[in-house]
């Protein structure tokens, strides 16, 4: 019983964890958004619109750009 304790613990550790280098690694590339904006993107197309309407970029380079940086990893409450 122990083990899966520990599992259940684990895996929201991870993911806060996971989710924290997500913000991290947004707030490098895009120098225009802050810790508490990145923590508050609800997901990928949120993210997708904000990049776009801050760099003033299309939508397909702005996709281009947070598919790199994510690497497949997800963003927001879903994540």
């Amino acid at each position: 019983m122990q083990n899966s304790s520990t599992q259940t613990n684990a895996n929201p550790q991870t993911s806060d964890q996971n989710q924290q280098d997500v913000v991290k690694d947004i707030c490098a590339k895009w120098s225009k958004f802050t810790h508490q904006d990145a923590s508050a993107f609800k997901g990928k197309a949120d993210l997708v619109s904000q990049v776009a309407a801050k760099y003033n970029m299309d939508q397909a380079q702005a996709q281009r750009e947070v598919d790199a940086v994510l690497k497949g990893r997800q963003i927001g409450a879903g994540a």
